[in-house]
């Protein structure tokens, strides 16, 4: 019988081992998402840089997180002899990885934002110092209860904020913080002439939908794996993020016109509002959640650029930002039983996490590029934005000129 039971641990531990080895491979592959993303909606001559910034980006944000940013978030370091991080078949480390692959979505965000125009070196200090610090700091609030936030949430309003998959704790962060970034930044030169916008037209429409795809086939990992255990894995999110993603793509081409930029971020500003509660709602509830973010992505977006005259690339803010907020409220809303979800949460509890979300993130924006215009420069001069990044940077442009 000790054996039997041994054997049954094992397998336990095994088996949720490679769950979230799984997961954190399907979030990894998500970065591709939001490089061939950018590749296809910023012009020619910027998309070497694109690509440059994401994986680079990438492995910046894994050393900072490994020797800062987890242990920030989650009091544990991996500083320690190998014989004791194998325990349980390497189940803590994959956990890393699997979390790594959160925190990397934040500078890949922030990337789709500022692209065109911000300098490659500062871009990186920024990565760092997000990844070390201001991430994992809302993280651990919100994900381990550091702080006594969550609890006393509890205690006053019935239960604590919820965030199943990161609608803020990811995705409204990186929104803001990208928020912040742009407007330190400032705008395009020409993007807009006597007041008026000039179009910047998406330089490869069939990357842009590609990167789309890979991002919404990724989510399904990004939603179901962050149960983190077979135990907890639930067939209810699956189907919630999918009908989220239909609902924003519907939402997104009627309001938008048939535009194929608002279709192909139509599905992602669903996906990103129902992260939060997709382990809560019911289907219906998830497709209402989906598409009122699909339209709030297209009027946001529309706003941004013509009315407000933020020159927010591709539109980072609206969707992760403002959709990644309406997920924590949506949460609240159609994860009540009366609307059909399984309850155990409280609205006022989603109206305060989520607020203090965009709080953390925009003061961590304005602060680390702030710190950073003042110090290193964050923008690249006249010169090297009309030639283009590619080339400005990297010496190289995306097509041969042969």
């Amino acid at each position: 019988m000790e054996n039997l039971d041994s054997a049954v641990q094992t397998l336990v531990h095994g088996s949720n081992t490679l769950f979230i080895l799984i997961g954190a491979v399907m979030v990894l592959a998500m970065h591709a998402g939001f490089a061939f993303l950018e590749v296809g909606t910023v012009r020619l001559k910027n998309q070497v840089n694109a690509l440059s910034k994401i994986i680079t980006d990438f492995a910046v944000s894994t050393l900072a997180y490994f020797f800062i940013g987890y242990w920030i978030a989650y009091g544990v370091t991996f500083l320690a002899p190998a014989e004791q991080l194998v325990a349980d078949h390497g189940y803590a480390l994959v956990k890393f990885f699997f979390l790594l692959t959160f925190a990397a979505a934040i500078p890949a965000i922030i990337s789709g934002g500022i692209a065109e125009r911000a300098k490659f070196g500062p871009q990186l200090c920024a990565t760092l110092l997000i990844v070390a610090f201001v991430y994992p700091f809302f993280e651990g609030l919100i994900w381990n209860g550091n702080l006594g936030l969550q609890g006393w949430l509890e205690a006053t309003f019935g239960a604590a904020f919820h965030d199943f998959a990161g609608s803020v704790v990811v995705h409204a962060m990186g929104g803001w913080l990208a928020f912040g970034a742009v407007l330190l930044l400032g705008r395009r030169n020409g993007r807009y002439r006597d007041g008026r916008l000039v179009a910047f037209a998406p330089s490869n429409i069939p990357f842009l939908a590609l990167g789309s795809w890979i991002l919404i086939v990724g989510w399904f990992g990004f939603n179901v794996m962050s149960a983190q255990s077979l135990e907890g894995i639930s067939g209810l999110v699956a189907v919630n993020s999918l009908m989220a993603m239909v609902g924003g793509t519907a939402s997104a081409w009627l309001v938008g016109r048939n535009d194929p930029g608002f279709l192909h971020n139509g599905p992602l500003a669903g996906l990103v509002a129902v992260c939060a509660g997709s382990d809560l709602m019911h289907p219906v509830g998830a497709l209402a959640t989906g598409a009122i973010a699909g339209a709030l992505f297209v009027w946001a977006f529309t706003a941004t650029q013509n009315k407000w005259k933020i020159d927010d690339v591709l539109g980072v803010w609206p969707l992760h930002g403002l959709c990644g907020v309406w997920g924590g409220v949506a949460c609240g809303l159609f994860g009540q039983h009366w609307l059909g979800g399984l309850g155990g949460v409280s609205l006022a509890s989603q109206l305060i996490g989520s607020a203090l979300g965009v709080v953390v993130a925009l003061a961590g924006g304005f602060a680390v590029y702030g710190l950073l215009r003042a110090t290193l420069g964050i923008r690249l001069s006249q010169e090297e934005e009309f030639n283009g990044a590619d080339l400005s940077i990297h010496r190289i442009g995306a097509v041969s000129q042969d």
